[in-house]
């Protein structure tokens, strides 16, 4: 399946990795990557040396392209922005921000620059500053998310861009991707699907939650906050959302609460004091596969679709 986002990012098939932050490390990048997508490792807050062995390891693992994301709200991003020019990777993507100041010198380097965006004002903008393409990132995706649902919001990017429109959120399938075709986009992100991969490093209580989740087993927490997030329903998230309902936790305990939940969910499998962030989509995973088995198996099911 060609599109201008294979194009683009010089890749068989037109899906990329969710740069889902604890997560997306080397090896299941790499695994993305060698299937025939994209993958990421994930940014977040991470040191500058530990990101710089992953950028190395991944080149190890295979010679296909990957990407970083940079959350750009992270201490650290400027110090990322220029270790992926350093590195020569070959795309980034971003949330939390605006990247404008950083894509002269990416796209200089060489560097596909593919922001995250959940509105069309931040689309435009990004068209504006040079980004190659956007990720139009509807709210039922995993962790930190906008409003605007993915079918609303998909069809009114594209049509206020002239660069091509990534969808994310609630795509676990071929049918998930062709209809993100006929929302006009010509690629999909994908976050919540890997996580059941063999190559996804996170605990496996993590994969567990993930694969036994029901169609109503997510959960959004942290609107009062500014920075609400989507994960799996537990007895700790259920907690957050009880104290954010009826006042019992300030915006301030809350924060404080969740503070390194993630990664006692990715490392911990901590189920009283992790955050295990996921899609709304996860009901549809029901099992856990190789990532070249999980691109193969959506790629066929889509272009049966497209093709009727």
């Amino acid at each position: 399946m060609k599109t201008r986002i294979t194009e683009l990012l010089g890749c068989q098939y037109p899906i990329i990795q969710g740069g889902m932050a604890w997560v997306a490390e080397h090896t299941l990048a790499a695994a993305v990557s060698n299937a025939g997508g994209i993958g990421l490792i994930a940014g977040g807050s991470a040191p500058i040396d530990y990101l710089r062995d992953q950028i190395r390891k991944c080149k190890e693992k295979t010679d296909k392209p990957f990407g970083v994301n940079i959350m750009l709200m992270s201490p650290n991003a400027d110090d990322l922005a220029q270790l992926c020019i350093d590195e020569g990777v070959a795309v980034v993507t971003t949330g939390a921000g605006n990247p404008a100041k950083f894509i002269p010198a990416w796209k200089e380097a060489g560097i596909k620059v593919i922001p995250v965006i959940p509105s069309v004002a931040l689309a435009k903008r990004m068209e504006r500053a040079g980004a190659d393409a956007v990720v139009a990132e509807g709210t039922e995706s995993g962790g930190h998310i906008g409003e605007e649902t993915t079918m609303c919001l998909v069809p009114q990017v594209v049509d206020a861009l002239e660069i091509p429109v990534i969808t994310a959120g609630g795509i676990a399938d071929g049918r998930g991707v062709a209809a993100s075709f006929m929302l006009g986009a010509e690629g999909v992100q994908i976050g919540t699907r890997f996580l059941a991969s063999e190559e996804c490093q996170i605990h496996p209580t993590y994969k567990e939650l993930v694969i036994k989740a029901k169609d109503t087993d997510s959960v959004v927490t942290g609107r009062y906050t500014g920075h609400p997030c989507r994960g799996v329903k537990t007895k700790f998230s259920k907690r957050l959302a009880n104290g954010e309902r009826d006042g019992s936790l300030t915006p301030d305990e809350f924060e404080e609460l969740t503070l390194g939940s993630l990664r006692k969910a990715v490392q911990d499998g901590n189920l009283d004091e992790g955050s295990f962030l996921c899609g709304a989509i996860a009901g549809m995973v029901n099992e856990i596969k190789p990532c070249d088995a999980i691109v193969k198996e959506i790629m066929e099911q889509a272009e049966k679709l497209l093709c009727k």
